[in-house]
C-alpha cells in the first residue's frame, strides 16, 4: 500500500500571488532566507497578507541547505508567535525548514531526525503555504524534506504527509530575475526529479504521468529560461509548473542513484543541491541502462527524442541529451570540475560512499550497486568518464 499526496490548492500562473486575498486566518509566520529578505520579496509578500488583516513574523535566517539547529532555532520563534499560518517562501532550503518548523512549532519533544512518513503527528494548529522563488525541488507540492546535520557533514532525506503545504502558490514573477546559474541548478534539479522518479522501483500509475510531462517540460522551457529568463515569462512559468509537477511525481514514487550519490556529496563538499545531484544523474541512467535499462525510453519517446522501442537504444539517447542539456546550461560535468582536487576528493571517497547507502532513495534505484561498484562510479564521476559496467 502506498500513498499520493499533493497540495489540496496549486494556484500557478501570472498573477498567481493575488490568491493571498483570498486566504483566511490571523498571524502567518513567514520562513525566508537573507536574500529574498534583502531583495525585498519577502517584504512584497508581507504587504500583501497585511493588506488581507494578517499579522506577520519573519524569520528570514534559513541558510542554503538548511541544517538541524536552524530549524531548532526557528521553531522556538514559531512557538512564541503561535501562528495559524506557516508561509514557506523561498526556494527548496526555506520549504524544507518550513516543513520541519511547522512540525517542531506543534511537536516541540521531537528532533527534526525523528520525523518519519509512518508516524501520526496530528499537526492542526497552523496549516502551511508554499511561495517557490525557484523551480527546481518542488517542494511545495510535497511531503518530503531533507536537513543537513553539519557536525556530520551529511543530509538525511524524511518528511511526512501531514506537511504537504495546504496551498502552493507559484507565481513566474517571483523567478524572472533568477540568475542563469540558479536557473540552471534548479532546472536540472526538477529534471533529475523526474526522470528518477518515472523509473524508481516504487513508481505507480499515480506518478508516471507526472514524471514523463515535468521531464519533457525541463527539456523544451530550461535552455530558454536559463538564456533569457528575465524575460521570457512563459518559460518561466512553465519551468515552474515543471517543478511542482515533477515534486508530485517523485514524492510517491521516490527518486534513485543521483540523489544518493548528490546528496553525500553536496552535504560534505558543500556544493547547491540542484547542482550536486544532476551531476551523478548521467552516471546512474548509464550504471542502469548497463543491466538492461529501466523505462528511460518512456520519456525519451514523449520528449520526441526517437521513435526507437528498443529500451537501451532509446535510453541511450535520453542519456545524451541530458548530457546535451548539462552543457548547454554550463553544469559541470565531473567532480574535478567542481575545483575538487584528487587529494580531497580520495580523502572523502570513503564517507561519500558510505552517506550514499544510508540514503533513503538508494534503495528504490531500479539497479542498486554493490560497495565496491558504488565506489567505482564516485571515482569515475571524479573522471567525467560514462559508466562501462
Amino acid at each position: 500500500m502506498w500513498y499520493f499526496s499533493a497540495p489540496r490548492e496549486i494556484v500557478f500562473g501570472e498573477d498567481s500571488l493575488s490568491h493571498l486575498n483570498y486566504i483566511e486566518g490571523e498571524r502567518a509566520f513567514i520562513v525566508s532566507d537573507p536574500v529574498l529578505k534583502q531583495l525585498g520579496i519577502v517584504a512584497r509578500i508581507e504587504g500583501l497578507l497585511h493588506d488581507t488583516g494578517f499579522e506577520t513574523y519573519t524569520f528570514a535566517e534559513v541558510e542554503p541547505e538548511p541544517s538541524l539547529q536552524t530549524v531548532k532555532r526557528g521553531a522556538k520563534e514559531a512557538q512564541a508567535f503561535e501562528p495559524d499560518w506557516i508561509v514557506a517562501l523561498g526556494g527548496g532550503s526555506p520549504m524544507d525548514a518550513a516543513k520541519a518548523i511547522h512540525v517542531l512549532y506543534e511537536r516541540p519533544e521531537l528532533d527534526p531526525t525523528e520525523i518519519n512518513p509512518m508516524e501520526v503527528l496530528g499537526l492542526h494548529k497552523a496549516k502551511l503555504l508554499a511561495i517557490p522563488t525557484t523551480s527546481g525541488t518542488g517542494s511545495e507540492a510535497t511531503w518530503a524534506l531533507v536537513l543537513t546535520d553539519t557536525e556530520e557533514r551529511r543530509k538525511f532525506s524524511t518528511g511526512s504527509r501531514e506537511v504537504v503545504p495546504q496551498v502552493a502558490i507559484i507565481d513566474p514573477s517571483l523567478t524572472m530575475k533568477l540568475p542563469p546559474r540558479v536557473t540552471a541548478d534548479t532546472g536540472l534539479d526538477a529534471l533529475t526529479h523526474a526522470i528518477e522518479g518515472y523509473v524508481a522501483t516504487w513508481h505507480n500509475s499515480f506518478t508516471d504521468g507526472l514524471c514523463v510531462k515535468a521531464a519533457q517540460l525541463v527539456f523544451e522551457y530550461l535552455p530558454r529560461a536559463y538564456a533569457d529568463g528575465e524575460n521570457d515569462l512563459e518559460a518561466r512559468e512553465e519551468m515552474g509548473n515543471a517543478a511542482a509537477i515533477a515534486g508530485m511525481g517523485f514524492s510517491s514514487s521516490n527518486l534513485g542513484l543521483a540523489h544518493a550519490m548528490g546528496h553525500s556529496f553536496g552535504a560534505y563538499f558543500k556544493q547547491p543541491h540542484g547542482r550536486a545531484v544532476s551531476l551523478f544523474l548521467p552516471y546512474a541512467m548509464d550504471f542502469t541502462l548497463n543491466a538492461g535499462g529501466a523505462r528511460y525510453g518512456d520519456i525519451a519517446r514523449f520528449a520526441g527524442f526517437t521513435d526507437s522501442h528498443d529500451e537501451v537504444e532509446a535510453g541511450r539517447i535520453l542519456t545524451a541529451k541530458v548530457r546535451e542539456l548539462q552543457a548547454q546550461v554550463g553544469q559541470p560535468m565531473s567532480i574535478a570540475e567542481f575545483g575538487i582536487s584528487r587529494e580531497a576528493f580520495e580523502e572523502a571517497l570513503d564517507i561519500l560512499c558510505m552517506h550514499a547507502e544510508m540514503d533513503t532513495q538508494f534503495f528504490t534505484a531500479p539497479r542498486i550497486p554493490e560497495s565496491d561498484e558504488l565506489r567505482k562510479m564516485f571515482e569515475y564521476a571524479y573522471e567525467g568518464k560514462a559508466i562501462d559496467f
